[in-house]
């Protein structure tokens, strides 16, 4: 067998064996996973619906439970939205899963279901009127945990499914890789024929081609070998000098977008400052002309804050008024060449920056597609450039509003606390002279009437000082600092609230151990206050509060938890802002301005602490702060 034939069976079956491999890696490779991924995310997609049916049905539930205490139909609510979404979900559910298993659990949860709608919350809701029977409240919750448990049953046969899953697409991926592996191994195989056959028979030869080799290594770029020899030996001959010409043309490819590059990175240095609109004007198109070696550069822009500018090259003459209009009726981008040798490109569309245009003349030249895009290139950074004045402009604008509103915020609230705070104190006053001369004399309706004027203008009173506590300025420091021990802090707290608790049937737990700070006492206790009058608030009659203090060498932490409405998750991260309500609290017409969680946390951080929440709806919530610790004080002798 000749060399040439040797050689052709050897890369041919080189180039089976590499198609192969590319096959099993990169076709089935890619096919399996890809399906492997499907499976994957149809399985989490059924999970993630079981899970949103659960949450469907527990809002609900909810709902059904809020009806049965108040009677109010917007409890109804969230009752019929979480059935409808929860018949949608099931049926998503069903739509993903492959296995029979499943599918059975699924038909058990929809029954469960069914149960719960029909024997529990479908009367009540015919009704229109609570039904406050106990043995169909105990029977309303037994089917609920019933249809729970249906859940979680699907639920964990989900997760089989999906782990089953994963398994088979281990397996099938380890089958591909050992494929893989053979045939890298016959390709390592059969290029070691190749090459030992090459070296046996061709080495006198390639000595000539070797110097061709090692010119072009040493960078002689133009180097090209001679054809001579044998067909097989002139074939590897034209191999190298296609080789080499590719390589020279992707050599002046890579220089040519370097050369884009840094002209684009000098116009952007040269944009960045442009106090002088003119002199940068005329910079950039000295940039452009010496990187395409025009004879002549004209530009025109229209710069935010500075109006219009035009710059050109010394002696570039005027251009054709005719080629100009044509640009700028054009699209940004879409370059126009004229009859001189002219290459123009319009800037900006007109909604960011107004438009604008770059010509560039260079007579009786053509312009390479390398250049092109250079031009191109050096537009769109000047159009990048004067987009970018344009949004700091107008975000320059916004902060001066925002300022602008932040001070006629200021000043509204210190008006309305001061206009407020005088007829108030009037109003207090003459109720407590009513109540105090009249004593005895007084008609249940009259001292009704009285004390409910004195407990809402105490509220009111109440709210003009939080509004003075959140106008205030922002401090690093407390204003009055010393070593307090929160413990006593929360303890007096405790006390002063314990009538508030057990008007609601409140139990309050309370754990505390010694635990020293450094703060203002006044505003430590307000904190304190408003997070347990928060939890007495939204807490309902008969649930728990608990205190838990401790400390470290490094932080106190204090814990308040309650079993109350909780807070949906869409309101936590507004939970701080003054003003903010979460929804629920609103819709169960729970009263209050807003302010408290505030005021906490701008009490927290000026002692340089953090709060944070953690709540679920129906269930309650626990709002964290932690304060640096403080050395105890040494007790005097």
């Amino acid at each position: 067998m000749s060399v040439q034939r040797r050689l052709n069976v050897g890369f041919a079956a080189l180039f089976v064996l590499f198609m192969a491999f590319l096959v099993v890696q990169f076709g089935l490779g890619e096919r399996q996973r890809a399906n492997h991924t499907q499976e994957i995310e149809r399985v989490a997609r059924a999970q993630l619906a079981n899970d949103e049916f659960l949450q469907r049905m527990t809002d609900a539930e909810t709902g059904i439970r809020g009806f049965q205490v108040t009677g109010e139909q917007l409890f109804l609510e969230p009752y019929r939205s979480g059935t409808r979404s929860a018949g949608d979900a099931l049926a998503t559910v069903g739509a993903n899963t492959r296995d029979d298993g499943v599918q059975r659990l699924l038909l058990r949860e929809n029954e469960a279901m069914r149960a719960w709608l029909d024997e529990f919350a479908a009367p009540i809701v015919a009704a229109g009127v609570p039904d406050h029977d106990p043995f169909r409240s105990a029977r309303g919750k037994q089917l609920f945990d019933q249809l729970r448990q249906a859940n979680e049953a699907a639920d964990e046969a989900l997760a089989a499914e999906r782990r089953q899953v994963g398994s088979a697409g281990a397996a099938a991926t380890r089958l591909l890789n050992i494929a893989a592996v053979a045939l890298v191994v016959a390709i390592l195989a059969a290029g070691y024929a190749v090459a030992r056959t090459s070296r046996r028979q061709l080495l006198a030869p390639l000595a000539r081609l070797g110097e061709t080799i090692r010119r072009l290594a040493a960078g002689d770029r133009s180097a090209r070998a001679e054809a001579h020899g044998a067909a097989e030996l002139r074939t590897v001959i034209d191999a190298l000098n296609d080789l080499a010409a590719q390589t020279e043309t992707l050599l002046a490819a890579e220089q040519a977008r370097a050369a884009r590059a840094g002209l684009r990175q000098a116009l952007a240095a040269e944009l960045q400052d442009i106090s002088d609109p003119a002199a940068a004007a005329r910079r950039v198109t000295e940039l452009i002309g010496a990187a395409v070696g025009a004879s002549g550069v004209h530009c025109e822009l229209l710069i935010p804050g500075a109006g219009p500018v035009q710059a050109h090259l010394p002696g570039t003459a005027e251009p054709p008024a005719g080629l100009v209009a044509e640009v700028l009726a054009g699209e940004p981008g879409r370059p126009v060449v004229g009859a001189g040798g002219e290459f123009a490109v319009k800037i900006c569309d007109g909604t960011d920056c107004e438009p604008g245009y770059l010509l560039v003349t260079r007579p009786g030249a053509d312009w390479p597609d390398s250049e092109r895009r250079a031009l191109l290139g050096a537009a769109r950074e000047i159009e990048r450039a004067l987009r970018q004045l344009t949004f700091q402009q107008h975000q320059a604008r916004l902060i001066t509003e925002l300022r602008m509103l932040d001070q006629r915020k200021d000043v509204f609230i210190q008006t309305v606390t001061h206009e407020l705070r005088t007829p108030l104190t009037s109003i207090l006053g003459y109720t407590e002279m009513i109540i105090e001369d009249e004593g005895d004399d007084l008609t249940p309706m009259r001292e009704r009437a009285l004390n409910a004027i004195l407990r809402n203008a105490h509220r009111l009173q109440d709210t003009i000082g939080d509004l003075v506590l959140l106008d205030r300025p922002d401090s690093d420091t407390p204003a009055e600092s010393e070593i307090l021990d929160l413990a006593g802090i929360a303890s007096q707290v405790h006390g002063e609230l314990d009538n508030a608790a057990r008007a609601k049937e409140l139990a309050v737990d309370y754990q505390a151990g010694e635990a020293w700070v450094r703060g203002d006492r006044t505003q430590l206790q307000r904190a304190l206050r408003k997070l347990l009058e928060n939890a007495i608030k939204f807490t309902p009659p008969g649930g728990s509060v608990t205190w838990q203090l401790a400390a470290d060498d490094r932080t106190v932490t204090l814990a308040v938890t309650d079993t109350g409405i909780g807070i949906p998750p869409e309101d936590v991260s507004g939970l701080f802002t003054p003003f903010h309500r979460a929804g629920n609290a609103m819709d169960q017409a729970v009263q209050g301005p807003g302010l408290g969680l505030a005021i906490v946390r701008d009490i927290v951080r000026d002692h340089g602490g953090s709060i944070a929440v953690q709540s679920v709806v129906g269930r309650g919530s626990t709002f964290t702060i932690t304060l640096p610790a403080a050395q105890a004080p040494v007790p005097v002798a």
